[in-house]
């Protein structure tokens, strides 16, 4: 049999059961588990933010408990407990490399044959005395019911969206109302994606912004520290604005910018992001290679932004893999011809300047 650790540092004590000492959790966080979900938000060993598959004891569940099962990724186990004060209930946690339980049914880490395995090895059999599991409806994608329960002898409840929806839907008598079955994009929810999304955007950004001032320095028409003083800094400036619009506004604005693509919505952003930095910097006068210069950089920050925008797809409610392939095959290259167009234009303008 395969018992999760016991050293872990969350696991607050064990439980004695007829397949030996199991881990026993508690449904209130510590500061750590906040503290370790907060760096993970921001990219901080997100990659690893895992814990140890197997049956976990929440409380002091008997033999007829729920079993609620969910990914090893510890966000996700985090979120189901703190969803269940002062209840008792069997957590069994999925090996799915880390990955949330969405994410991970799409991947099929969490799939019919590693909830096969787990029911298995866990012991579970041995512990409780019904034959039901509680998985999140969004691991439906991953989980064939009729083969789990052909092959194992258990049944596989869907349970809620929201694991806080997890007591009201037990307590019915394992039925949900239609405000458990929907999934929500709220504001917050959009929000909470930004941390991860510009800690990403910004590790390129970063070595492109030192490209980008080292150009302008070698391009410009007069001595370096003044190339990077006079269109460098605008052409840094640009670049960050396209990384905060496309990774911070495109969230928050979602639901009330044009179109449908996602692509479409992050350049209508950048195109007037481009516009309003374009009054600011020929405030100061206007010439010809000025004028090239903006223009080149207005197609750059549209396509990255537009590019950026992109990465919301795989996060929304309403976004298909057909539709996202069908908008990558037309927004793609057109994202990298404007990026590319933008570019040979200010260099040109600098050149020529």
């Amino acid at each position: 049999m395969s018992r999760p650790s016991l050293d872990q540092p969350f696991v607050t004590g064990s439980l004695a059961t007829a397949d030996g000492e199991l881990p026993r959790v508690s449904a209130a966080l510590e500061p750590a588990d906040h503290w370790g979900a907060f760096k993970a938000r921001w990219g901080v060993g997100r990659m690893n933010y895992s814990m140890d598959p197997g049956l976990y004891a929440l409380g002091n569940p008997d033999h007829a408990a729920p079993v609620l099962v969910t990914a090893n990724y510890k966000m996700s186990f985090d979120a189901l407990r703190s969803a269940m004060p002062n209840r008792s209930a069997w957590i069994l946690a999925l090996d799915t490399d880390g990955i949330n339980v969405w994410c991970s049914a799409g991947k099929g880490t969490f799939g019919t044959e590693e909830l096969l395995s787990r029911i298995e090895s866990s012991g579970i059999s041995e512990v409780i005395s019904h034959r039901r599991l509680i998985l999140p409806q969004l691991a439906a994608p991953g989980v064939a019911a009729h083969e789990v329960k052909k092959r194992s002898g258990f049944r596989v409840i869907y349970g809620p969206i929201k694991a806080c929806h997890l007591p009201a839907f037990i307590d019915a008598g394992f039925k949900a109302t239609p405000e458990m079955r929907r999934k929500t994009f709220t504001l917050r929810e959009r929000a909470v994606l930004i941390p991860i999304e510009l800690v990403a955007a910004l590790k390129p950004a970063a070595m492109i912004l030192l490209a980008v001032l080292f150009l302008a320095g070698l391009a410009g028409p007069r001595d370096f520290w003044t190339n990077v003083m006079d269109h460098g800094v605008f052409a840094a400036v640009a670049l960050v604005a396209a990384v905060l619009v496309g990774t911070i506004f495109t969230p928050i604005l979602l639901p009330w910018l044009p179109g449908r693509a996602f692509a479409l919505k992050g350049a209508v952003l950048g195109a007037v992001v481009s516009v309003l930095l374009a009054g600011v910097y020929g405030s100061a006068g206007l010439n010809w290679f000025r004028g090239v210069e903006m223009f080149g950089w207005l197609l750059v920050v549209t396509a990255l932004t537009a590019y950026i925008a992109m990465n919301f797809t795989g996060a929304s409610t309403y976004t298909s893999l057909s539709g996202v392939r069908r908008e990558m095959r037309v927004a793609v290259p057109l994202e990298i011809a404007g990026s590319a167009a933008g570019l040979v234009l200010w260099l040109g303008a600098l050149f020529l300047a």
